[in-house]
């Protein structure tokens, strides 16, 4: 066997391995920071307080038109700093996406913006189970 082989293959694994835990860490940071200026919520605790909250889905506009949750509104994440302030901060902010990845970003810049009680569909849309509304097209 070829010691320099074995040595770039070894050199190659501690890479990869050193690559996998920083992501991983980034990830779970990343995720810590969320929970602290939000709160997950399942698809029944989410229809329970939705009527007493600002329901803002996070997708683009022609993902709203084909199908959204009964009683939100649109308000795309590609427009959220520049429409942000139409959001009450006096009441809570129910918001979803397709995952949960737009929402994540959504209540990191709405809690930089003073938004306190913040909620994000565990589930997203992709598995919501409760009312929607289809627009006519």
């Amino acid at each position: 066997m070829d010691i320099a082989a074995i040595s770039g293959s070894l050199v190659s694994w501690i890479v990869l391995v050193v690559l996998l835990l920083a992501w991983f860490g980034y990830y779970t940071f990343q995720n810590y920071r969320v929970r602290q200026v939000a709160t997950y919520l399942s698809n029944e605790e989410f229809r329970k307080g939705m009527r007493r909250a600002q329901v803002i889905d996070l997708r683009e506009r022609n993902n709203f038109k084909n199908g959204h949750i009964l009683g939100a509104r649109s308000l795309p994440y590609s427009t959220i700093r520049s429409f942000y302030s139409q959001l009450r901060p006096d009441l809570p902010v129910y918001m979803y996406d397709q995952g949960r990845t737009v929402s994540k970003r959504a209540a990191m810049l709405l809690s930089k913006k003073g938004y306190k009680n913040l909620y994000i569909l565990k589930t997203g849309y992709q598995n919501w189970d409760g009312k929607e509304k289809k627009d006519e097209i």
